[in-house]
């Protein structure tokens, strides 16, 4: 064991350490601090037991007061909805046209159909739904299903390709290279038909070949000249808006292995107002017909 080393000049007991000649005094903590330290022992022990604080491994602990954060989150949104009590009865009782032609009305479902889309959507459409690849733009005029307000109550209320619900949209569009129904080459030749619909191939021999391609193979979903066709969610293909992207190898891959996006059936997840809100809020982004 070293020797204990004393400074000469102030006499207090050095900790040991030397680096260049420099000793490091051991100066006992201020009486001020260790107080703090020992208040602050003190009060965490007292917050264990008196408040939740300790997970446990499908639980934690209660606390002895008995408090929850969750419950007051819980009283907040009751006393809100106490608050919007009047209104939600008016959007419960009222069809979503009467919910338009009220501005009153109108104002608190959109105001409430904006909160509840940036809660449940904007993962999926954007925050400004703008929509992401297979994820479609809310804010255009191209509606998968229908732009109408009945139209976008039921896709949100059923969502589309879910086990959730039995009124889901369904559609399912072909893996027509995986399925073995076109070669590799002839899924070219129909990317290319499906280009030249919106003006964008550079390829007339692949667009002769594959239009009768596309007439027997896609026409009776996506409509003579790729006009789509709404009932059966089958998007237009002569516009220059596109849900997976519009780059020929985009469309090849979309046509070798069928694209098949699912959405949530929010009538199971949200009430009934909620859905009302979001319907008028969706409508209202731009492309509402």
């Amino acid at each position: 064991m070293a020797d204990k080393h004393v400074d000469e000049i102030s006499g207090i007991e050095t900790t040991g350490h030397e680096w260049d000649g420099i000793r490091e005094l051991d100066n006992p903590l201020p009486r001020w601090w260790l107080w703090i330290f020992y208040a602050c022992v003190i009060w965490s022990a007292g917050y264990y037991i008196a408040y939740p604080a300790i997970p446990l491994v499908s639980s934690y602990t209660k606390g002895m007061l008995g408090y929850s954060s969750r419950a007051e989150v819980m009283k907040d949104v009751a006393a809100a909805h106490d608050a919007q009590a009047s209104q939600r009865q008016a959007i419960a009782s009222a069809s979503l046209e009467e919910i338009r032609t009220q501005p009153a009305l109108l104002e608190f479902a959109l105001a409430g159909g904006k909160s509840a889309f940036n809660v449940n959507c904007s993962q999926c459409h954007g925050s400004g739904a703008q929509g992401a690849a297979g994820y479609p733009n809310l804010n255009d005029d191209e509606w998968l299903w229908g732009g109408s307000l009945d139209a976008i109550h039921t896709t949100i209320t059923n969502g589309a390709r879910n086990t959730q619900s039995d009124d889901a949209r369904q559609s399912q569009m072909p893996a027509f290279v995986k399925d073995e129904i076109l070669t590799a080459e002839q899924a070219g030749q129909v990317a290319e038909y499906v280009l030249s619909l919106s003006g964008n191939s550079t390829d007339a021999a692949a667009v002769a070949a594959g239009q009768p391609l596309f007439e027997d193979n896609c026409v009776a979903c996506h409509g003579e000249g790729g006009v789509g066709m709404a009932e059966l969610g089958a998007p237009p293909l002569n516009n220059n808006i596109w849900l997976y992207g519009g780059d020929k190898q985009t469309i090849v891959e979309t046509i070798s292995n069928s694209r098949s996006g699912v959405m949530p059936a929010w009538g199971k997840i949200l009430d009934d107002v909620t859905v009302k809100q979001l319907t008028v809020y969706v409508h209202s982004l731009g492309g509402g017909q």
